[in-house]
């Protein structure tokens, strides 16, 4: 895509907007910080916050403003308290933008009701199900990682590998679930899987043994769960082994938090299998996990680089805007994250502000990767094996999909 260069005009701007200007710029965070992922969340806002902590020590934007990041809860699977919290955001604190929401479905109802009518920029830094890319967003929905028609694959294909060819599938019953689990029954057929039984489940319930007995009654020993680490996957794990019903477990993204071995059980759960978005080996990442660690932010956290890189490219954007108003920052967004341009590595903010103010093209190059936006605000992107072990999930391979 060929880039409109924004940049030439910005000091001018400036200095037309100074006598006015406000004292901050909001970017707000929207994440799941109660409900299915409430552990899983405050790492995921520390990615995002570590990066505004950086640009406000290198002398803030738009000539010295600094960024302040409200935040509201969406709990992850309610749509009335995401359209809420995105609300507030939207018309109370006149937000320039949004990291966020975190879970689908929150993403989702958020744009819907207030940041798409509101003209407002949101990139979801974990938000991976397909429907996302099917929302009708004027191009203001964006996401730092790949889809989970991706995933699905991925998962399915490492456990065609690893010779377990026949499994029984519980999804939660949402977006995210219900888009994983097609993407994963799709390919884990067309490679000769079998699915011995698919079940929906709703989340926040306190049994799930009626669906567990259907499942077992299949009398296959794996058990996939595509679900939330705490809520429906937790308590599924737990009474699938107190039932005796599997002795395998498997999982995606959603299930990847070491609260979720914590409650189970070390034991319980050694050995389990999932699959999570992960970041490539490129300056970018590396630079990112040394800053993190500098600043006491867990890099290995799922999801905190590419909630680094949505704050770090919307600051970006706002900068090549040359103003804090919501118009044109989704051009400007596009501009700064497709290349070509001078790439911009994780905390290159002063170099980046001097290359833009000169009216240079930039490219960044971030913390999970290259964020080059597709027509729907996709990204491309890499997942990576998971397995418990030692009582913590660890990383133990990167998953690649075939060329042909």
């Amino acid at each position: 895509m060929k880039k409109r260069v924004l940049a030439m005009a910005i000091a001018a701007s400036t200095v037309a907007l100074s006598g006015v200007a406000q004292a901050e710029v909001k970017i707000g965070f929207l994440g799941g910080f109660t409900g299915g992922i409430e552990s899983l969340t405050p790492p995921i806002f520390d990615g995002a916050q570590l990066a505004v902590n950086q640009i406000n020590e290198h002398g803030g934007l738009l000539g010295g403003q600094m960024i302040e990041m409200p935040t509201g809860d969406t709990t992850c699977s309610d749509a009335s308290a995401a359209s809420n919290a995105a609300d507030r955001m939207v018309n109370t604190e006149q937000v320039t933008a949004i990291v966020g929401a975190l879970c689908t479905g929150a993403t989702i109802a958020a744009a819907n009701n207030a940041a798409i009518p509101g003209g407002v920029v949101m990139v979801s830094p974990a938000s991976t199900a397909p429907a996302v890319s099917e929302l009708d967003d004027n191009d203001l929905v964006f996401r730092t990682v790949p889809s989970d028609a991706f995933q699905g694959e991925m998962l399915a294909k490492l456990l065609i590998e690893k010779g377990i060819d026949e499994v029984a599938v519980t999804y939660v019953n949402n977006d995210y679930g219900q888009g994983l689990s097609d993407a994963f029954a799709e390919t884990f057929e067309a490679e000769g899987g079998t699915i011995a039984a698919n079940l929906a489940h709703e989340d926040n319930r306190a049994d799930y043994r009626s669906e567990l007995g259907t499942l077992s009654s299949t009398g296959v020993p794996t058990l996939v769960v595509l679900a939330y680490a705490d809520t429906s996957g937790q308590t599924v794990l737990r009474q699938a082994y107190e039932s005796g019903m599997f002795t395998q477990y498997v999982g995606a993204d959603g299930m990847v938090g070491n609260s979720l071995v914590d409650a189970v059980g070390a034991d319980v759960l050694e050995g389990m299998i999932a699959t999570r978005p992960g970041s490539p080996d490129l300056p970018g990442t590396e630079m990112f996990q040394e800053q993190a660690r500098e600043a006491g932010v867990d890099p290995e956290a799922v999801f905190a680089a590419q909630a680094y890189d949505a704050a770090f490219l919307l600051a970006l954007a706002i900068e090549q805007n040359g103003n804090a108003e919501r118009e044109g920052l989704s051009e400007a967004l596009r501009s700064v994250a497709t290349a070509p341009g001078e790439v911009i590595l994780p905390g290159e903010w002063e170099k980046a502000v001097e290359l833009i103010a000169a009216g240079t093209e930039i490219d960044y190059q971030g913390a999970s990767g290259t964020h080059e936006f597709n027509e729907n605000g996709d990204v491309p992107g890499i997942v990576v094996e998971m397995t418990v072990e030692d009582g913590e999930f660890v990383q133990v391979g990167e998953l690649e999909a075939d060329e042909s």
